[in-house]
């Protein structure tokens, strides 16, 4: 992301890059799945984009997530090029043409839809190389919402066991994993942990290594608020170039344009100044042809013009002669055919086809023999005419009227003439303007560029200020303050000790100064605290499952086997140092039938305190 107050190229001018995914290919498992222990999976299962690959044993072990995709479905329709079935991810290539048919198996940052969670992990195994046959023989290690819904535990676990045949699997909260990855080895850690993804921002406090899920608290802003929130900004300030405002660039401008300053308030009063708005605003070009307009064009490009609308014109009247005069043979052929009727002496004949012509005479049917003949031999020769001078002079040439007869125009036909009605629009001749005249120069790059000023601030700030969008939360600083409230003074003065920053939204430039800005003024005075950014935001949560699954590859503690899931049911979960807390449904026991039976037979001779206390 840039900075605020640096320049960019040629004054501030950014074009669009308008990214287009390229398609996955289907990668060989090759030694990677081979060894004396299948090798875990590591799947990130976010509600932007998905990240998968092998958590693979030894001590290099390997590249960054071999799949990153958004994590969006769409149905193909009937003759495009992936056929009818549903796309997945970097198969849709550019989002923007298909916004309204993208379907997402989240709900928020809780996957709900069973149907397309089972497109991303079919999309994940194929192009991953997974050999096994039938089933995925290889653990898995899968993330989950913070407080996961027992539900959505149970379907995800019963799509793993059932539909894939998975040996054993283990959830973790993503941001919990991202912590895992930055904190030294072997220390038992306590911290806060602000997460803010897509659709949710996180505040969790850790107390020695495990989550304290009764402080929890979740504010449902993210990414895509902002990006909404930014697209409805520029909408309203360029209304003419709605069209052109889509989320894909407003999501672009986010991740590469914008910023969170230090003090919000006194940073909109620095935009107030003329130098400092012209030396920060970013003009984002949006893409524009110069052809469009006539006034661009040159002498000779208005000349080629016209002499491609003449040729398409005379192959118009070209092809328009042609149907005329295979229509005129055709006529001319039956009233031959009636003539010869005549000559054979068949009058009975003849005079039934004389009248199905609406003629009352041989005489006249020999005049209109005559007509058409002459008609065809003259359309013959223009055809041929047409052919031998096809390359001919616009100025001085004039489009030849392909019909002998005076015809009504069709409506067809004036379409067609419309489109050619440039060529023969009536034009002043140019006169020759004084040299004191200055022409006014619209400049169409000018007018197709977005100045990103305020906006650039005002969208990511959304996460500290709610309010801006009309949303009734609080934002980070007054959740983080109620969070540390709750707890006595040493375990806030710990906690504050290792304030940990992950999650894609929180990459803009200056996130960490806020914060600890924001902490300075809720502490005591003199009293310390520190903050730390993950060293990759966005894939430290993955990096961290894999980390974790070859700490714990051995580890039957942690795992979830195919066993306990059919004895405990698909919302159990064991709990690690990178997991939610296990919350077991706790139903009330009921009565069996026998004993409310014998409780109905004994209660007409027991007295109340006895039948009390049988209930």
């Amino acid at each position: 992301m840039a900075a605020g107050g640096t320049a960019g190229p040629a004054g501030n001018v950014f074009p669009f890059r308008d990214a287009r995914a390229t398609p996955d290919p289907v990668l060989d498992s090759g030694p990677v799945a081979h060894g004396p222990l299948p090798v875990p999976l590591v799947l990130d299962n976010g509600s932007f984009q998905a990240r998968a690959g092998w958590a693979c044993p030894g001590p290099n072990p390997g590249p960054e997530p071999r799949l990153q995709f958004r994590a969006v479905c769409a149905r193909g329709r009937g003759g495009t090029r992936g056929g009818a079935g549903p796309q997945v991810g970097n198969a849709l290539g550019s989002l923007e043409p298909l916004r309204w048919m993208l379907r997402s198996p989240f709900d928020r940052n809780v996957p709900v839809n069973l149907e397309l969670q089972e497109l991303l992990f079919d999309y994940s195994f194929q192009h991953l190389g997974v050999s096994s046959q039938g089933c995925v023989d290889h653990p898995i290690v899968l993330t989950e919402a913070v407080c996961n819904p027992l539900y959505s535990r149970q379907m995800m676990s019963e799509l793993l066991f059932e539909c894939y045949g998975i040996p054993k699997v283990a959830y973790g909260i993503d941001s919990l994993f991202s912590f895992y990855h930055n904190m030294p080895k072997n220390l038992i850690s306590s911290g806060l942990v602000i997460s803010s993804g897509y659709q949710c921002t996180h505040i969790l406090p850790i107390l020695e290594g495990r989550l304290d899920a009764k402080n929890c608290k979740r504010i449902n802003l993210g990414g895509s608020q902002a990006a909404g929130y930014l697209q409805r900004l520029l909408q309203l300030k360029y209304p003419g170039h709605l069209a052109a405002i889509t989320l894909s660039r407003m999501e672009e401008i986010l991740h590469e344009h914008s910023y969170i300053a230090e003090d919000y308030v006194e940073e909109l009063q620095k935009w107030q100044c003329p130098d400092y708005y012209e030396n920060n605003v970013h003009k984002m070009q949006l893409p524009f042809s110069s052809k469009l307009l006539g006034s661009t064009l040159t002498a000779e490009e208005k000349q080629e013009r016209r002499q491609q609308q003449l040729r398409r014109l005379q192959e118009l009247n070209a092809r328009r002669r042609e149907e005329k005069l295979q229509l005129d043979q055709e006529r001319l052929d039956r009233l031959l055919y009636v003539q010869e009727l005549l000559e054979d002496g068949q009058m009975d004949q003849f005079h039934k086809a004389l009248m199905e012509l609406n003629m009352d005479s041989p005489e006249e049917l020999q005049s209109y023999i005559h007509k058409l003949s002459s008609a065809v031999e003259q359309a013959k020769q223009k055809i041929l005419q047409s052919e031998v001078t096809l390359d001919v002079d616009v100025v001085d040439s004039k489009p030849e009227t392909p019909d002998l007869e005076p015809l009504e125009p069709s409506l067809e036909d004036v379409e067609n003439i419309n489109d050619f009605e440039p060529l023969f629009s009536e034009e002043t001749p140019e006169v020759e303007k004084p040299v004191a005249t200055i022409q006014p120069v619209f400049n169409l790059a000018a007018y197709h560029q977005l100045f990103v000023g305020t906006e650039r601030i005002r969208a990511p700030e959304i996460i500290f200020q709610p309010s801006l969008i009309g949303e009734e939360q609080a934002g980070i600083a007054e959740t983080l303050q109620y969070i540390l409230d709750r707890y006595p003074k040493n375990v806030q003065e710990m906690l504050v000790q290792n304030v940990f920053l992950t999650g894609g939204n929180m990459m803009y430039p200056g996130m960490k100064v806020r914060i600890e800005k924001e902490l300075l003024e809720m502490r005591p005075f003199r009293s310390s605290f520190q903050v730390q950014l993950a060293s990759n935001p966005v894939l430290d949560a993955w990096y961290g499952a894999r980390d974790w699954a070859l700490d714990h590859l051995d580890d039957n503690e942690v795992w979830i086997t195919r066993k306990e899931y059919e004895e405990k049911g698909g919302e159990y979960l064991k709990e690690h140092c990178a997991s939610n807390i296990y919350v077991p449904i706790h139903l009330p026991k009921q009565a069996s039938r026998s004993s409310d039976v014998q409780a109905s037979g004994k209660g007409s001779g027991a007295s109340g305190g006895s039948s009390g206390e049988q209930a």
